[in-house]
Protein backbone atom coordinates (compact mmCIF):
# COMPACT_ATOMS: atom_id res chain seq x y z
CA UNK A 1 0.00 0.00 0.00
CA UNK A 2 1.77 3.32 -0.90
CA UNK A 3 1.43 6.35 1.20
CA UNK A 4 0.91 9.55 0.03
CA UNK A 5 4.01 9.99 2.23
CA UNK A 6 7.67 9.61 1.52
CA UNK A 7 9.29 7.72 4.54
CA UNK A 8 11.78 10.59 4.95
CA UNK A 9 9.45 13.32 5.14
CA UNK A 10 7.34 11.31 7.48
CA UNK A 11 10.43 10.99 9.78
CA UNK A 12 11.41 14.56 9.16
CA UNK A 13 7.61 15.81 10.26
CA UNK A 14 7.80 13.41 13.50
CA UNK A 15 10.81 14.63 14.74
CA UNK A 16 10.08 18.57 14.01
CA UNK A 17 6.52 17.41 16.19
CA UNK A 18 8.31 15.59 18.98
CA UNK A 19 10.88 18.92 19.20
CA UNK A 20 8.14 21.57 19.11
CA UNK A 21 5.90 22.64 21.36
CA UNK A 22 2.74 22.56 19.49
CA UNK A 23 -0.05 20.52 20.36
CA UNK A 24 -0.49 17.30 18.51
CA UNK A 25 -3.86 18.79 17.02
CA UNK A 26 -2.32 22.11 16.30
CA UNK A 27 0.66 20.37 14.39
CA UNK A 28 -1.75 18.13 12.24
CA UNK A 29 -3.96 20.73 11.44
CA UNK A 30 -0.79 22.96 9.97
CA UNK A 31 0.31 19.67 7.89
CA UNK A 32 -2.88 18.41 6.71
CA UNK A 33 -2.64 15.17 8.33
CA UNK A 34 -4.91 13.22 11.13
CA UNK A 35 -3.93 13.38 14.20
CA UNK A 36 -4.55 9.25 14.07
CA UNK A 37 -2.23 9.47 11.29
CA UNK A 38 0.81 11.36 13.55
CA UNK A 39 -0.37 9.00 15.99
CA UNK A 40 0.66 6.00 13.69
CA UNK A 41 4.05 7.26 12.50
CA UNK A 42 5.56 7.98 15.70
CA UNK A 43 4.38 4.28 17.41
CA UNK A 44 6.05 2.77 14.47
CA UNK A 45 9.10 4.21 14.98
CA UNK A 46 9.42 2.55 18.45
CA UNK A 47 11.89 -0.14 18.72
CA UNK A 48 9.82 -3.79 18.74
CA UNK A 49 10.63 -5.23 22.60
CA UNK A 50 12.68 -8.48 21.86
CA UNK A 51 12.51 -12.16 23.64
CA UNK A 52 15.05 -13.58 24.98
CA UNK A 53 15.77 -17.15 26.48
CA UNK A 54 17.48 -16.55 30.17
CA UNK A 55 17.90 -18.74 32.85
CA UNK A 56 18.35 -18.31 36.85
CA UNK A 57 21.41 -19.51 38.20
CA UNK A 58 22.31 -19.59 41.88
CA UNK A 59 25.84 -19.73 41.78
CA UNK A 60 26.63 -19.54 45.25
CA UNK A 61 25.50 -19.37 48.72
CA UNK A 62 25.73 -15.44 48.17
CA UNK A 63 22.40 -14.45 48.14
CA UNK A 64 23.14 -13.29 44.29
CA UNK A 65 21.78 -14.76 41.21
CA UNK A 66 22.81 -14.56 37.82
CA UNK A 67 20.33 -14.34 34.90
CA UNK A 68 22.07 -16.11 32.11
CA UNK A 69 20.90 -15.14 28.20
CA UNK A 70 20.72 -17.48 25.67
CA UNK A 71 24.20 -15.85 24.14
CA UNK A 72 25.89 -17.04 27.46
CA UNK A 73 26.43 -13.39 29.19
CA UNK A 74 25.33 -13.41 32.51
CA UNK A 75 24.06 -10.40 34.70
CA UNK A 76 24.05 -10.55 38.33
CA UNK A 77 21.55 -9.31 40.63
CA UNK A 78 19.98 -9.36 44.04
CA UNK A 79 16.73 -11.36 45.37
CA UNK A 80 14.96 -7.45 45.18
CA UNK A 81 16.08 -7.02 42.06
CA UNK A 82 15.67 -11.04 41.01
CA UNK A 83 11.45 -10.32 42.04
CA UNK A 84 11.23 -7.32 40.16
CA UNK A 85 12.35 -8.74 37.10
CA UNK A 86 10.11 -11.26 36.59
CA UNK A 87 7.09 -9.15 37.37
CA UNK A 88 7.69 -6.73 35.14
CA UNK A 89 8.31 -9.67 32.70
CA UNK A 90 5.04 -11.49 33.91
CA UNK A 91 3.00 -8.45 32.82
CA UNK A 92 3.97 -8.06 29.57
Amino acid sequence: MASKHESGQVERLVREYESGAKTRAEFCRQHGIPVTTLDYWRLRRKPKPRVVEVAVEKPDGSGAYWLVLANGRRIECGEAELAGLIRIAESM
